[in-house]
Order: structure tokens, then sequence, then C-alpha cells
């Protein structure tokens, strides 16, 4: 199996690591990661200014490349480049330090290159843990990687489909196949500054969980000990809304 690997924290991420370490059993590995973190780009492109792609290791089975550019601009850059003769098998990207569920998923880096990965028509996946410690345990979450990739890749796939992965921090009871949460962000800014000719801020904010007794959410399943495994997709068409305009 041949499988490109990608995140939006940067090579050497202990997360991007963990993930190769991972993966290397399972076939050949090709990884384009951004040359520092990308978080919070969601499916940016670069489009002002060239792109780099620089070779940083060749060994049997494994290619890395780092790219100047945002994690979608690794994957697409991945497919039009280094995969001449076919794609990858499997994308995955992660794994993400920080939790990509619930309303994250549209901020996410890491899920960029996953939505970049299914417009290719290749299963994906981004694996994400639920804490920004640089340093965090993966051990927990390795253990059950293998098996969720092996019920994914048993799936017929379908276009623009692909899967949102997010860990707790901890003893881990298994897995659960789950749906985003509905929530939002709010008090997203701390002001820096007191001028008003020239207002500083810098990014914060508290999540709010609209339904926490929900027992079928990514957010229900991470807090109570299991991973959480999302399908989501490309289709943002709203179908209910559009059942109704057509009755």
């Amino acid at each position: 199996m041949r499988i490109l690997i990608s995140n939006d924290d940067g090579w050497g991420a202990k997360g991007i690591l963990t993930l190769i370490r991972v993966l290397q059993p399972m076939g050949e590995l090709t990884v384009v990661a951004p040359s520092g973190p990308r978080s919070g780009q969601s499916n940016a492109m670069t489009v002002l200014r060239p792109v780099s792609l620089d070779l940083v290791k060749a060994e049997p089975r494994l290619r890395v490349y780092t790219c100047s550019g945002t994690p979608t601009d690794c994957v697409k850059l991945a497919f039009h480049q280094l995969f001449p003769d076919g794609g990858p098998d499997l994308v995955c990207s992660g794994i993400n330090h920080g939790d990509n569920g619930t309303i994250n998923v549209l901020y996410s880096g890491t899920m960029g290159a996953v939505f970049e990965g299914t417009v290719h028509q290749v299963p994906s996946i981004g694996w994400s843990i639920c804490s920004h410690d640089p340093d965090v345990d993966f051990s927990e979450m390795e253990r059950w990687m293998p098996e969720i990739i092996r019920r994914i890749m048993e799936m017929p796939y379908a276009f623009g489909r692909c899967w949102n992965v997010n860990a707790p921090v901890g003893p881990i009871q298994g897995y659960r196949f789950t749906r985003h949460c509905r929530g939002y962000w709010e008090k997203e800014w701390n002001s820096l500054s007191d001028e008003p000719e020239h207002m500083l801020f810098s990014l914060a904010g508290n999540y709010v969980n609209l339904e926490p007794e929900a027992e079928d959410t990514d957010q229900y399943a991470c807090a109570h000990g299991y991973i959480s495994v999302c399908p989501a997709s490309t289709d943002m068409t709203d179908y209910d809304t559009l059942q109704l305009l057509r009755q």
C-alpha cells in the first residue's frame, strides 16, 4: 500500500513522527509536510508566490519532503509531482496536537489536507489528539490506529467522504463512530492594546457545546475515554433545506 502523509504542525512535530512509525509496517510512505507550523489554515492555498518542495530524507519505503506552503499545497503538490503513475492508496494527516472535532473541522489545516486527499478520490484520514502539549503521550491512541485504518479501508470509497479521528489523552476504552458536535467559539480575541488608532489582538476563545448530553457526538466520545471516528464530506449542500425548497 502506498501512503501519503502530511500535517499542519510541520515536519519534525512529535505527532507526524508517531504517525510515520504507526504506518511504516503498512506500506511505502511519502511524507510531504509544511516546513513549519500551519495551524488554522483550513483549505488555504498559496497563490501569490512560488511554493518550494525539498527532499529531506530518502530511505527504502520512506521519502520525506518539506513544503513552504499550506497543508493543502502539500497534498496538491504530492499528487501532481510525486505520484505521476497514479496516486497513493491512502492519505493520512496528523497526528495533530489539538482537538479537531466539532466546529474546529472548518478551521483545521490537518483536515484541509484530508479534504484535498478525498477530492483526489483517495481514502483520507485526519488524526488528532485532544492536547496541545508538544510532547503529549500518543501510546494509548497508537494501539487503536491500525484497527481504525482497517475498518475504514474495508468500506467502499464514496466521493468526497473522509474521516476525522480525535483521541482523548490518557487511557482509551475503544473507539466510536460519531458525528460532529454542534457548538461554537465565544470570546475569541484578547485585546493587547488600548490604543484606538492601532488595535492589537491575540486569538483566544472558549468552546460552547450546544448539546452536552448528546451521546453520539465526537465531544462526548472523547470526554468519556473513546476515540471519535467521524465521517466528514466535502459536499457542503444543506439537503434538509433543499428538500423543503423543492416541496
